[in-house]
């Protein structure tokens, strides 16, 4: 795990500005910061931070072919290389360094760019080929690991971070079309970012940069696709059962692969817990297993957490997370995520990474990815009900089942029963839509638009978040099942941006702390795609059903049958009812907020009025504060206060030039 950094030059050979190459890297030090390896010639550079997991004594990159002609810089792992390395061998391929990268030079030699498809990894990659004067980034299926490119001066620059660009001089400002998407999705589109003139590889593609032209190509090499109707398969659960403990058995197998220690993350819920018990049972040693803990009783698990580590007889660490500790560590969370949040529990994963690196471990595994592709979310359900609903919109009866989704939104249970209709009831009927299942998602978020600032409203009058999103889907996909439309839905735009990277990678490497994921296994992901929706959710007590199945026998019988609780950090109890910290005070004020002129004053202050002292600070008034609030933070990181924040945030590391 590391962070890459790179530049093309698109007009002519003059030389790579190695000045940018070690100020784009001083910007990704706390992803890589054991040492750091460049190439250069009159083309390109390629720059390297290290965080060594496999090869620790010889995997120094960028990493050449034996002619020199092929250079290759990695931030992730490809968790099959042995198998790789080995038929490489096979064929006469010589290898100089136990890096799993150096699979991926070799394997290029041999199939070009389509080697990317052998690849069962969490990656995001440069290659350099000097034959073709050819560029190639790359980024994993499902899009784990972030990768950022832009033009500058004649300049094709890609980095892990958008710091590392803004470094090598890029300018810093705010895309408009990236704001509407985060105050509507929680995160930009893929391939988008909040900042101007500044895109990211999108997960499952390859980038093409050429000398002598600025124009990118960027093709598909896979696709999150669902069976038809028609095809899908008629077979028992049970044989689907076996499929899945296999599946998950070697997945977990590969990514207990590192020359390192790795541990897992246990939230006390059915996903992180079948991983971690699959993982001790594959270990010779203790596992070491990290928890959070919330002071706010309505968010914490601690209980189920401290029972499944005594049961599986992990080495269990925990950190409290209170509301000073989340108000205190805010803006340096801010700092790696660089968008915006809309909720908190990427500053608790923050705290839980610092805590991993405390206690000397590099590698954690995960168990994200089982509720997009099990059927786990409460908006799943939400789907089934309006479904149901839909057939007798009259219905008194029928819409009363919400209300037995979300028992942990203290907001919703307040509501009275004649008070669902209208909230839930909007667009009931529209469910040809391919986006059904979250409408009313995006819709109730967008409310957060109404702060915008008058010239920000108006440069959106053209742009629909909505139809941004509905010009992307699949065309084939109103012949899935209406589950399978919803987990596209969910996965297309929520799971790289923000699951796996501001809840995830960003908050994770801002520690040096690697995350990985077995449900996220492209033979996991095949095997749950091709099971029928009525072995995923089975009625409003029934999600995950196959996967719970699975798990009977190997995790522990109370957490096989323990429902879901969604992993959220607190809110309200960390802001309301008490005094603005310093900088939120700062950053709210109405001077700040007509500076950076993103949003309305008075309605800002309105908000920020409720946030303090009104006991009615609802879960909608929750997510726009905490957005305003990270928003200005970014602005003021990132566009007004760049200078001062570059400056005593980064971290140089000597650079070795390699070739």
């Amino acid at each position: 795990m590391c962070g890459i950094a790179g530049a093309l030059n698109l007009i002519a050979a003059q030389g790579t500005p190695l000045p940018d190459l070690q100020a784009m890297l001083a910007m990704l030090t706390h992803r890589g910061p054991e040492e750091a390896g460049f190439y250069a010639d009159d083309r390109v550079g390629l720059a390297h931070a290290r965080l060594s997991i496999v090869g620790v004594s010889n995997g120094l990159q960028p990493i050449p072919n034996e002619e020199g002609t092929i250079w290759a810089i990695c931030n992730g792992e490809f968790f099959n290389y042995v198998e790789l390395r080995n038929g490489l061998r096979s064929r006469g391929h010589q290898f100089r360094t136990d890096s799993d990268t150096e699979v991926l030079v070799h394997l290029y030699e041999e199939q070009g760019w389509q080697a990317i498809e052998a690849l069962n990894g969490q990656f995001a990659l440069a290659l350099w080929d000097a034959r073709q004067q050819r560029l190639m980034l790359g980024r994993d299926r499902l899009g784990v690991r972030p990768l950022f490119y832009t033009t500058y001066q004649g300049q094709f620059l890609f980095a892990s971070e958008i710091k590392a660009l803004f470094a090598a001089g890029v300018p810093r400002q705010l895309d408009a079309h990236g704001l509407a998407e985060v105050f509507t999705l929680w995160s930009p589109l893929p391939g988008g970012s909040i900042m101007a003139g500044v895109r990211e590889v999108l997960p499952g593609h390859v980038l093409f940069a050429h000398p002598g032209t600025s124009e990118v190509r960027q093709p598909v090499y896979w696709q999150l696709r669902f069976p038809a109707v028609e095809d899908l398969e008629q077979r028992a659960p049970e044989e689907y059962v076996e499929e899945i403990r296999a599946a998950l058995h070697e997945a977990t197998r590969l990514r207990l692969r590192a020359d390192v220690p790795v541990g897992a993350y246990l939230s006390g819920g059915l996903d992180s817990t079948l991983i971690s018990s699959i993982a001790q049972s594959q270990l010779p040693h203790q596992l070491h297993t990290f928890s959070v803990a919330f002071h706010d009783a309505a968010y914490d698990e601690r209980s189920y957490q401290f029972r499944v580590a005594e049961q599986l007889g992990t080495l269990h660490h925990v950190i409290e997370c209170d509301a000073d500790s989340i108000r205190a560590t805010l803006p340096d969370v801010l700092w790696h995520t660089e968008v915006p949040l809309l909720r908190l529990t990427p500053v608790a994963m923050y705290l839980l990474s610092q805590l991993v690196h405390q206690h000397g471990l590099k590698v954690m595994l995960s168990g994200e990815g089982a509720d997009e592709f099990f059927g786990g979310y409460d908006i799943f359900k939400e789907t089934m009900v309006r479904r149901f609903w839909a057939r007798q919109p009259d219905s008194r009866l029928r819409p009363l089942l919400l209300s037995r989704i979300y028992e942990h939104i203290a907001d919703l249970q307040a509501l009275a029963p004649e008070m669902l209709r209208p909230f839930f009831g909007q667009h009931l009927t529209e469910t040809h839509l391919p986006y059904y299942s979250h409408i009313l998602r995006w819709q109730n978020t967008s409310r957060t638009h109404r702060l915008f600032a008058p010239d920000l409203v108006a440069s959106l009058a053209d742009y629909h978040v909505v139809d941004a999103i509905a010009a992307r889907l699949p065309s084939e996909m109103m012949r899935w099942e209406p589950l399978a439309r919803a987990q596209y839905t969910e996965i297309s735009t929520f799971l790289s941006a923000y699951l796996l990277g501001s809840q995830g990678d960003r908050v994770g490497m801002a520690h040096a702390v690697e995350c990985r994921h077995p449900f996220l296994d492209p033979h996991v992901v095949a095997l749950s795609n091709r099971i029928p929706a009525r072995w995923k959710l089975r009625g409003l007590r029934g999600e995950k059903y196959i996967l719970r199945r699975a798990a009977q026998g190997i995790a522990p019988e109370e957490i096989v049958g323990r429902l879901k609780q969604p992993y959220r950090a607190p809110i309200r109890s960390v802001f309301n009812g008490r005094p603005l910290p310093d900088y939120a005070q700062e950053l709210l004020s109405e001077a700040a907020i007509r500076a950076s002129g993103i949003f309305t004053p008075q309605a800002v202050r309105l908000l920020v009025a409720k946030a303090q002292k009104s006991p009615a600070f609802s879960e909608v008034d929750q997510m726009a504060f905490i957005g305003v609030l990270t928003m200005q933070m970014i602005h003021h990181m990132f566009i007004s206060d760049w200078d001062h924040q570059m400056a005593t945030r980064r971290r140089d590391l000597r650079m070795t030039r390699l070739g």
